[in-house]
């Protein structure tokens, strides 16, 4: 008897350095959950780094595999997870170019998502092109493997919907789907593409260590903003971070009662986000209110929380930082898994285009 074969699901990263708190709560969390009931891939979007990052392919390179070592720490199991390198699945960049034409340009550049990096890295009109050709290569990164579930944080929900479009206009223009069928319905009546569905985390926006910004909002952790904590961080590393962290100087803002705005205190923020004990979370809540205990106290039970979280995952990468080779072979395992879906993808692609002259076959060496 036959096994049915499992959902499949695409996620992954920009390697602009290594992992932190915001990416394990946002997806990464969800990837571990999710790993043994579907056929996972998750992409390390190299090229996608270039579009800031084009004159410093050393840092790019050496962040590729940093996050595939804080894969494999955090759990990714290669056996049965495929993590992959972008730049060396070449159907991907041929997706994009043929996607590109399924979309506006000026529809490209409302994406909030860009809107908010171009503001967040100072970019100004000095962008190059392929900065917002990115958010159509990430329809392609996704697309390629005609996934089911997406897992992702709260600011990639805009380029989904980019996906999504490209998707139904795909269905509608090269495999004659009805502009009127639900989004579910768009494979059962012959589309190649489905339309997929995002999965946030748990928390879909976790907040950064700094300050708010001058409209008053806690910026999102980022390794740019220089307010992250990694997952690599060592105990001392997390102790130094935490007891220097902003905390609202009005002390915690309720808005009903037990209910916390964590815009104002990042403080609390973590704790409702990380700390599994939550009567404690409520009563400490109520005595901070209340000026009985201050932010040294909380900070040093979160402390002790974030550690306790993070020890294994530190003990994980230890012993792969010291097996390099290990790291690369899980790379090239995954990678050559991913262009056997990404050429299947591509090869569909091209005859519903009617573009399919002569079959290929790609390998890596």
């Amino acid at each position: 008897m036959s096994s049915t074969p499992k959902k499949r699901l695409l996620t992954g990263d920009t390697p602009t350095g290594k992992l932190h708190l915001g990416h394990y709560v946002g997806s990464v969390e969800n990837r571990l959950a999710l790993q043994d009931e579907y056929d996972c891939y998750f992409i390390i979007a190299n090229k996608h780094a270039f579009t800031t990052r084009a004159e410093r392919p050393d840092e790019i390179r050496q962040s590729v595999i940093d996050i595939a070592t804080d894969y494999l720490a955090c759990g990714i199991d290669p056996s049965k997870s495929n993590m992959f390198i972008q730049s060396e699945v070449p159907a991907i960049d041929e997706l994009t170019f043929f996607f590109s034409m399924l979309i506006p340009f000026n529809r490209v550049m409302r994406n909030p998502t860009l809107a908010q990096e171009i503001k967040d890295k100072d970019l100004g009109d000095k962008y190059p092109f392929g900065f917002p050709l990115y958010a159509v290569g990430q329809t392609a990164d996704i697309l390629a493997f005609r996934p089911e579930i997406v897992p992702v944080g709260e600011d990639q929900l805009p380029h989904l919907e980019l996906t999504r479009e490209v998707s139904r206009k795909f269905n509608q223009v090269y495999c004659g789907v009805n502009p009127h069928a639900k989004d579910n319905e768009n494979v059962q009546q012959g589309g190649l593409f489905p339309v997929i569905e995002p999965k946030l985390g748990r928390i879909k926006r976790l907040v950064g260590l700094g300050a708010p910004s001058d409209t008053g909002q806690l910026l999102k952790m980022s390794k740019s903003l220089n307010n992250a904590i990694f997952l690599s961080d060592d105990a001392d590393t997390v102790q130094k971070k935490i007891m220097t962290m902003y905390t609202d100087p009005k002390r915690l803002r309720v808005t009903d009662p037990g209910e916390t705005d964590p815009e104002k205190n990042p403080l609390w923020a973590f704790h409702e986000a990380f700390n599994p004990d939550k009567a404690w979370v409520a009563e400490h809540q109520e005595m901070y209110r209340g000026g009985k205990i201050g932010d040294v106290a909380i900070k040093k039970k979160l402390i002790e929380i974030l550690n306790s979280i993070l020890e294994p995952i530190r003990q994980r990468r230890k012993q792969y930082e010291n097996r390099p080779d290990d790291v690369i072979a899980a790379l090239k395992q995954g990678t050559a898994n991913a262009n056997v879906i990404a050429e299947e993808t591509l090869a569909l692609a091209k005859k519903a285009m009617r573009q399919d002259y002569f079959p290929r076959e790609l390998r890596l060496k």
